[in-house]
This record gives structure tokens, C-alpha cells and sequence, in this order.
């Protein structure tokens, strides 16, 4: 469970220090309701890469899918891996480690709302 700032910069490293087939989290907050199924009503996937010190952002609640818009010049497109299986970033998504720092302590602050400091787009396909 991700209480503090300090969790969250503990799994951060995790991430970042394990092995590229692991390289994603799916955190939920706690603080949000749940649908009738029992689902959390959000999901927040982070993914980083510890070659480039780069990560990807997305974000998806009753408002609909986005994922982080990065910087020109990232590449094209990016796969991280949560338990295994692979998810597909579109293309230009990356965003610095540091950023994706301050985005899951702002969900985890704000109780579970999408982050503000970072920029947002609706992928065209996901």
C-alpha cells in the first residue's frame, strides 16, 4: 500500500531497479468508490524505463482513457510490462522519471484524482 511520498518513491526504485519484463504498477486509491462489480472506478498505470530514465503515464476513469503526452523527439513507441504481459504505449507518450514521480504522489495525494502536472492526450487508439 502506497501511504506516503516516500512509498512511492520506494517503488519508483523497484521499478527502476528490476528487470524489464517487471517494469510496470497499476496503484489504485483507496479513497475512491468502486463499481458495482467490486472494480475500483479508475486505473493508473505507470511505467518506467531505467536505460532512458523514462516513464509512461496513463490514466483512466469514468471521463474516458489519456496517457501522458511527452516531449518531441521520444521515441515512437513504448512497451512496458506489468506481471509480464506487455502494454503498449502510443507513440510520443514518455515522459522523465521525475515527472512520473510527482504524478503518482499527486494521485495518491489528491485521493486517486487524474494528476495535473502532467500533460494529458486521448491516445487515437488504445
Amino acid at each position: 500500500m502506497l501511504g506516503t511520498s516516500e512509498d512511492v518513491d520506494a517503488v519508483i526504485n523497484d521499478l527502476l531497479a528490476g528487470s524489464a519484463d517487471q517494469n510496470m504498477a497499476e496503484p489504485h486509491s483507496l479513497e475512491r468508490s468502486l463499481l458495482p462489480s467490486g472494480f475500483p472506478d479508475h486505473e493508473l498505470l505507470v511505467g518506467v524505463d531505467s536505460t532512458h530514465q523514462v516513464g509512461a503515464l496513463e490514466f483512466m476513469d469514468a471521463d474516458g482513457n489519456v496517457v501522458s503526452h511527452g516531449l518531441p523527439g521520444g521515441r515512437d513507441v513504448a512497451s512496458y510490462f506489468i506481471v509480464g504481459n506487455e502494454v503498449e504505449f502510443p507513440d510520443h507518450s514518455e515522459v522523465p522519471v521525475d515527472l512520473v514521480r510527482r504524478a503518482v504522489k499527486e494521485f495518491l495525494l489528491s485521493g486517486g484524482q487524474r494528476p495535473t502536472c502532467v500533460q494529458w492526450r486521448r491516445p487515437e487508439f488504445w
